[in-house]
């Protein structure tokens, strides 16, 4: 890729920075998802005070690196992190906010399971202080659910839908569609029968083969075959369609809000803002420079215990590495990417490194729009994202 490199970026002064988010990997699962390619464990046992001895550590060093700093969300994900103790998950609260502070209106975030033995935790997760939860239901169907590898069944799984409605001020949920044999009948009406549940927020994942998992497997084997681009192109619509008028419009690619109601957590991530990722291959962003935890929970331990942090390499970004990160998340997002609010003050040239006979191309397609400094996909551009910002960041010898 070839990008015009100018000065480094300086540091913004932190009274004027946005909250930071701070992100809190549990890496353990009680079984793997033939889906999943996260960075999730199964293991017999788990020593619960080591390991909130050991995400304390690593949170006061993030703290020590970002001083003067308020926290505007807390997200705790994994792996199940719904599987944590509710101690644990009080005691890293108190710690972020000791060292510190909160917003007045901070978002305390943590994933879930479904299951019946997680639900019960619900009420002691609240008093922590976690105030939303964003629930893996996945599907709508016992036979969908046995597929994905899940371990609850549908009854099981609003059950615990109902609970975390009771138990919190604002509960997200997840379903993966675009599943084998999923018609656009079947999916309009597990969608309808999802937004009649009256949630806030629902994150709605087309189904990836992703390399590595027993999916990827199955697939290269010829034995699991998802829907074609074109079925998954109606499929969205449909999504985008059937949301929009149920006032839970789309404001990232696969998630869907009331206004107001978006998580704030995730839009730090869009919006190209710093933060902290602590936890076993947690990845962070700080001051210009990106962070990557020990990806294996037994390595992140041993790198606590040697050095007090579980860092295992920080990367200085580049401008034209900063300018490529923000358009590959912001781009997502159904407001885009305001350019001049991170490069033009201080890199008025930075932009010009984008391909722009591909700007001027894409924009007359009506796949891309610009408002002065903000750049957006359109609906109809936000199909083909990838290949949009595939044009937009390389520049053509």
């Amino acid at each position: 890729m070839n990008r015009v490199e100018t000065a480094p970026l300086h540091l913004p002064d932190v009274s004027a920075a946005p909250p930071l988010a701070l992100y809190v990997h549990w890496p353990f699962c009680v079984s793997k998802c033939p889906y999943c390619d996260f960075n999730s464990h199964v293991r017999a046992s788990v020593d619960q005070a080591a390991w909130r001895a050991a995400l304390l550590t690593d949170l006061a060093y993030e703290a020590s690196l970002l001083p003067g700093r308020k926290l505007g969300s807390i997200f705790f994900g994994g792996g199940t992190p719904s599987l944590m103790p509710p101690e644990t998950v009080a005691a890293i609260i108190a710690a972020a906010a000791d060292a510190w502070g909160f917003a007045d209106d901070i978002e305390i975030t943590l994933e879930a399971n479904p299951s019946s033995v997680e639900a019960a935790r619900f009420a002691a997760l609240a008093l922590a202080g976690v105030n939303r939860v964003s629930l893996g239901l996945q599907a709508l169907d016992d036979a969908a659910l046995k597929f994905l590898g899940r371990a609850h069944d549908v009854h099981e799984g609003l059950a615990a839908l109902e609970t975390a409605q009771k138990a919190f001020g604002r509960v997200s949920f997840d379903l993966i569609y675009a599943r084998p044999e999923q018609s656009l009948d079947a999916w309009d009406a597990e969608l309808a029968r999802a937004i009649s549940f009256g949630t806030e927020h629902l994150s709605l994942y087309q189904l990836t083969i992703e390399p590595g998992t027993r999916f990827a497997t199955e697939a290269a084997a010829g034995r699991l075959h998802i829907p074609g681009e074109d079925l998954g192109a109606d499929l969205f619509e449909v999504t985008r369609s059937m949301t929009d008028a149920a006032g839970l419009p789309a404001y990232e690619i696969s998630n869907h809000a009331r206004p107001g109601a978006e998580s704030r957590h995730n839009l730090s991530y869009w919006r190209y803002s710093d933060y902290a990722g602590i936890g076993p291959g947690a990845h962070g962003r700080r001051g210009g420079m990106a962070t990557v935890r020990h990806k294996k929970p037994e390595n992140w331990l041993s790198a606590i215990s040697r050095n007090g942090q579980g860092i295992e390499s920080t990367t200085k970004l580049s401008p034209g590495d900063r300018l490529t990160e923000a358009m590959l998340m912001g781009m997502r997002l159904r407001e885009g990417l305001d350019l001049s609010r991170h490069f033009d003050t201080e890199n008025p040239g930075l932009t010009q490194s984008l391909n722009q006979r591909a700007l001027v191309t894409l924009e007359a397609q009506g796949l891309i729009a610009r408002d002065g400094p903000r750049l957006r996909a359109t609906d109809r551009g936000l199909p083909v994202l990838n290949a949009i910002l595939a044009a937009l960041l390389i520049d053509p010898a």
